[in-house]
């Protein structure tokens, strides 16, 4: 079985779906020849010529656009952006017309299509290459928002994403492009859509976390069971719809909830998981939920660790929690 990082997970699956789907399309800034900036589409054009893999202008609605167009027309077009930063040009074809066509003809013309794009600070991208800005999309109801954190689940979720009837915003954590290596099968699997992952099991706390937060919050985990705290981790992997299932039974088990994640904090995806549990697991509750967020300021470069949540501010939140 290869072991494989993120960069390499998702490269390899969008190669094997398109030999497998001869509908399938790639399009996007520099995905072609130069292979995209973090290399994720490297080969593909040799392999599928520039009728599959198409460079396009540095055109953001222009890309999603055509994107649209083509998948109105039959075809499953996975259209890369380069940062989540630079997607809000094309934030009205999405929200407007992505997520809606399905709806407005009664299921007659699905746009069976996948948005790929990195997302997250970690790498020192400074103000406009580092944003967490996934709670924009969970508000949108006809879109499906999902985010692996390592590169098996990139492979199942990808999969997952471009064979759904639904559109997919698919976001990538950039941090972990390269930062993980893991097993990953050759052959063909998926991961269910709206399904989490229960990352550890334990009866203390319960840790709620997604994308690029995952690994900082395994340190957390570490960290809290050296002073005998046993914390139960979930990762989301799908935000849109999201595993509420999972997660009402952990807070029935724990009664304790730590939710972390990189965006800000006001308005973050954090604070309708919060909402949820409030409204359906009072009773359970045996302590305030608290959330570990970026802070409510545009993201900084030289302060990048300060913004970002570490494993020692996840762990005094969980301390928090458990003591009170």
């Amino acid at each position: 079985m290869p072991s494989l990082n993120m960069v390499q997970a998702v490269n390899g699956t969008l190669r094997d779906e398109m030999r497998r789907n001869g509908n399938m399309v790639l399009l996007g800034e520099d995905i072609g020849r130069n292979g995209g900036v973090f290399r994720a589409t490297e080969g593909l054009l040799d392999e599928f010529g520039p009728e599959r893999v198409v460079d396009t202008p540095l055109s953001e609605d222009g890309i999603i656009g055509m994107a649209i167009g083509m998948a109105l027309y039959g075809l499953q077009p996975v259209a890369e952006i380069q940062f989540l930063d630079f997607i809000y040009p094309a934030f009205n074809q999405i929200v407007s017309d992505l997520a809606k066509f399905r709806y407005r003809s009664g299921g007659q013309y699905p746009v069976r299509m996948v948005v790929r794009t990195p997302y997250g600070g970690g790498i020192k991208g400074g103000l406009y290459h580092s944003q967490s800005t996934e709670a924009y999309f969970t508000h949108t109801p006809g879109l499906v928002v999902l985010t692996p954190s390592n590169p098996y689940d990139a492979k199942g979720l990808l999969v997952s994403a471009m064979r759904s009837p639904d559109p997919v915003i698919f976001l990538e954590p950039k941090r972990l492009y390269r930062t993980i290596k893991q097993e990953v099968p050759a052959e063909d699997y998926s991961i269910p859509i709206g399904k989490a992952s229960l990352v550890q099991e334990g009866d203390n706390v319960t840790l709620i976390t997604w994308g690029p937060m995952v690994q900082t919050c395994r340190e957390a985990v570490a960290l809290a069971g050296r002073e005998n705290i046993r914390v139960e981790l979930i990762d989301l992997r799908s935000l849109l719809p999201f595993d509420l299932e999972t997660i009402l039974a952990s807070v029935e088990k724990t009664g304790r909830v730590v939710i972390a994640h990189e965006a800000a904090k006001i308005s973050g995806f954090g604070g309708e998981i919060s909402a949820q549990i409030s409204e359906r697991a009072m009773d359970s509750l045996r302590a305030p939920i608290l959330r570990v967020a970026g802070y409510d300021t545009p993201f900084p470069y030289a302060l990048e660790k300060v913004y970002l949540p570490s494993p020692e501010r996840i762990l005094r939140s969980i301390r928090k929690a458990y003591n009170y």
